[in-house]
């Protein structure tokens, strides 16, 4: 049996974004707000992720992602959203209908008037970075090791290889450990560690786990279960370098190997995807190049930050509150030029310049002593130094027409990094 339903505005996914977009949207005066979640529960990841360090822009505190998300939860549940769990949406148009099942109302046909997507990110596999080697139990990301320990209770190995140094391979890196297991150390492809600078620390350096820069895994050994890993340097192109390989025994191989977002569903509805993030292109509004799509949060592009998520799904809910209560016409696009040092800018085009907007963007190569900077047509709109940039530290910055000395219309948008002056 089908139903039919057609709310004022739809998001799908109930993660931090998602939350936080359906709550503005609600905000700026929608009554029929619909939340989608596959999951049993609201929260998204949050829930397994019980370290602290959430929250420190929004709240001005340091949450644990529980914490964290109950806030916007608890909102929810006072709030006269719409909620769909244990809902798979299997559909999205460019006309903006929504296919969805669950079981108990069957096939759903939702036809809104907007939808929001904040359907998050996925790790990446060990199929997906080519390691060679048998197939055997223990290889794991770092997502399924944090939700077996955190909600599962389970110890997924007791003597660890870790390879990638993102954020939550150095989390899940400080967990083995606090649980009695030994890490023999984390690897890095790169020259630079692959997560913030604070999970460094915490999670690495205060607890004496090595962390192996410039380094790789070349194979992975065991048939029923892993026995060992084969670990050598890498040169300037990650070709390893054979005659540095040595073999480490050990029962899990933990993989923190980066995360892609999640945007089958953007794809269905003919959505613009950017190649540098794998996200679609939005603009100040968060809409993407369908009219009456928005996107918000890591389905965009993969945030350090879970404040950040927050910020972009709140621009994200007002801007489709503004699309379905006022409707509006695209002006030609303004495009968003990542200049010197800047590997990708979030948004990629702005279609209105009428207000501050945040410039989200990461930089391709670390460096020291800097000066951030937005400039329209050559004129700088804003800049900031910055003792350091990173590439896994996302950069925020804010610009807006009232700079403009003479409020011509802007054709382009450059935001760039430049030695300090």
């Amino acid at each position: 049996m089908r139903q039919t339903r057609q709310p004022e505005v739809a998001v799908i996914g109930a993660g931090p974004a998602g939350l936080a977009a359906a709550l503005a949207a609600a905000q700026a005066g929608l009554g029929d707000v619909m939340l989608i979640e596959r999951d049993l529960e609201l929260g998204g990841i949050l829930p397994q992720c019980i370290h602290d360090g959430f929250g420190s822009i929004v709240f001005k505190e340091a949450l644990t992602g529980p914490e964290y998300a109950q806030y916007f939860i608890d909102m929810v549940g006072r709030s006269n959203i719409d909620v769909l769990l244990d809902t798979m949406v299997l559909d999205l148009t460019a006309e903006r209908k929504i296919t969805a099942i669950n079981s108990r109302d069957g096939v759903l046909e939702i036809e809104p008037k907007a939808v929001i997507l904040a359907m998050g990110c996925r790790e990446r596999t060990r199929h997906q970075i080519l390691i060679p080697g048998f197939r055997p139990a223990g290889v794991i990301t770092a997502g399924a090791a944090q939700r077996y320990m955190n909600i599962e209770g389970l110890i997924p190995g007791r003597s660890v290889v870790i390879l990638g140094s993102g954020d939550i391979g150095m989390i899940m890196a400080r967990r083995f450990t606090l649980e009695g297991a030994q890490v023999e150390g984390v690897y890095e492809a790169m020259d630079h560690p692959g997560g913030l600078t604070r999970n460094v620390v915490q999670c690495l350096q205060d607890y004496e786990i090595p962390l192996h820069l410039s380094h790789t895994v070349t194979f992975i050994h065991g048939r029923k279960r892993v026995e060992a890993v084969s670990v050598a340097e890498v040169d300037a192109d990650f070709e390893p370098k054979m005659e540095t390989e040595r073999r480490i025994p050990c029962d899990t191989l933990m993989l923190s190997v980066g995360l892609i977002p999640e945007n089958e569903l953007s794809r269905k509805a003919g959505i613009e995807i950017d190649p540098a993030t794998s996200g679609p292109v939005v603009d100040e509004r968060m809409e993407t190049s369908v009219p009456g799509i928005f996107a918000c949060g890591n389905v965009v592009n993969v945030y350090d930050l879970v404040d950040y998520v927050t910020q972009s799904a709140e621009v994200a809910g007002a801007g489709a509150a503004e699309y379905v209560l006022q409707g509006r016409k695209r002006e030609a696009p303004i495009r968003v030029v990542p200049g010197r040092n800047v590997k990708y800018v979030v948004p990629q085009i702005i279609s209105d310049f009428d207000r501050d907007i945040s410039f989200y963007f990461r930089v391709e190569h670390p460096e020291k002593a800097v000066v951030t900077r937005v400039s329209a047509d050559g004129e700088v709109l804003s800049q900031k130094k910055a003792k350091m940039v990173r590439p896994p530290e996302m950069v925020k910055a804010k610009a807006g027409p009232d700079a403009l000395k003479d409020g011509h219309k802007v054709s382009e948008i450059i935001v760039d990094v430049n030695a300090g002056e």
